[in-house]
């Protein structure tokens, strides 16, 4: 690897798996950066749930990470075979059609297809998932020197030959050659960047992520699965998880799980996202106390600490607005397009962003006037469609329904 350029740094805010990804991509090409994080270390608080990858998203982690940092990662990965998504009725536990190969068909009561097919398998005709956590800690690894925690950034000045982080306590950073904003569906550097244009709107849904041991899933056996409750007079509640095989008699092992629930079933306490832990788990187990018994194991052998509340957000379905560029300053991930989990598109165009953007600074060395634009021109047209596509998933799933006019976060 060659010398560390005596360069000013490229400033990230945030340390989600965007911003990581990125700072991975500017380690490998000797690009000098440093990392802002609010939380006081990657494991202040629960992770969330398991992302299912893309062939996209593979490859372009691959493209970052190189040969031997993406067979790591790879390794990390779980694989799972089957034949796609299936179905069971929460209630009976008895299954609901058959497992479709490799997509979902949203079907209405003709049988037509409703809403659009989502890919599931992404290489080697798997099903490839990895724990956000995971994720984090592999992105992450050689960066470490150069994150600051506690360090929550709400806002930026552009200086006469760069750029300032201004943190929380009215501080500011050391100045950078360009800011990059990846802190999330919050992001203070996306409000500012945009000038107001980049929302994020509360669909209404709630979730509940957890995790239990691997033995608890042996009910459901290997595969995608979708565990459906229409009895809740309230709305709709589901279950999705990925069940991987050779690790459900490993009580060491666990599996995660993603309930979501249509708007007005899940409530907790302020509306608030924070909720983690013994509260969050609570309302899982409560919402699931008539399901089957071969499905009741997740909730009942729960690890409660892991256990976190989540609104369910996402960008103008019309996708990624323009504004004015900022030659110094960008955003990435869910700070430039929140999703619903739908599709599992997120996180995949995430990554996505973080190595165009990578990829842009190494061949420019750095920062260079331009950069930004070209960034923004590329992402915008695939996050857009993704952002689209998730939106069209959750419509159909879980009723929702939002515009311009929509409540914002």
């Amino acid at each position: 690897m060659a010398a560390v350029s005596t360069r000013k740094p490229i400033l990230i805010s945030g340390a989600g798996i965007s911003a990581l990804l990125l700072a991975q991509s500017l380690l490998r090409a000797s690009i000098p950066f440093l990392v802002f994080e609010k939380d006081k270390s990657i494991s202040f608080r629960a992770q969330g749930y398991r992302l299912r990858l893309s062939a996209q998203g593979l490859d372009a982690v691959e493209s970052v990470l190189g040969p031997e940092g993406f067979q790591r990662f790879w390794d990390t990965c779980g694989k799972t075979g089957g034949g796609g998504f299936g179905s069971i009725d929460a209630t009976t536990g008895s299954r609901i059609g058959e497992a479709t190969k490799d997509r979902i068909d949203e079907k209405s009561g003709d049988e037509k297809p409703k809403g659009p097919a989502e890919a599931l398998t992404s290489r080697d005709g798997k099903v490839v998932g990895i724990s956000r956590g995971d994720m984090r800690k592999l992105f992450m690894s050689g960066c470490e020197p150069f994150i600051h925690w506690s360090h929550h950034v709400t806002s930026y000045e552009l200086t006469a030959s760069g750029v300032r982080a201004v943190f929380a306590d009215g501080s500011k950073s050391v100045e950078g050659e360009m800011l990059v904003g990846g802190e999330g569906i919050y992001s203070k550097v996306a409000k500012q960047l945009s000038q107001g244009k980049l929302k994020v709107y509360d669909t209404g849904a709630r979730g509940i992520h957890g995790q239990a041991p691997s033995t608890a899933f042996k009910g459901l056996g290997e595969g995608v699965w979708r565990l459906a409750d229409d009895s809740n007079p309230k709305g709709k509640v589901f279950v999705i998880t990925n069940v991987r095989p050779g690790e459900m008699d490993d009580p060491n092992v666990v599996f995660g799980w993603t309930m979501g629930a249509q708007p007005g079933v899940i409530s907790v306490p302020n509306d608030d996202f924070s909720l983690i832990g013994a509260p969050a788990a609570s309302i899982a187990k409560a919402l699931t106390a008539n399901w089957h018994p071969r499905l009741k194991p997740l909730f009942e052998e729960m690890a409660e600490s892991e256990a976190a509340f989540w609104k369910i957000t996402c960008s103008t379905p019309t996708g990624v607005p323009e504004w004015p560029n900022e030659p110094r300053v960008t955003v990435i991930g869910d700070a430039a397009h929140s999703m619903t989990p739908a599709g599992g598109n997120g996180a995949n165009t995430a990554v996505r962003d973080s190595a165009l953007l990578g990829r842009l600074l190494g061949e420019a060395g750095g920062y260079k006037s331009g950069v930004t634009a070209a960034y923004e021109r590329e992402m915008r047209v695939y996050s857009s469609e993704a952002v689209k596509a998730s939106y069209g998933f959750a419509s159909v799933q879980w009723g929702i329904s939002i515009d311009e006019n929509s409540k914002t976060v």
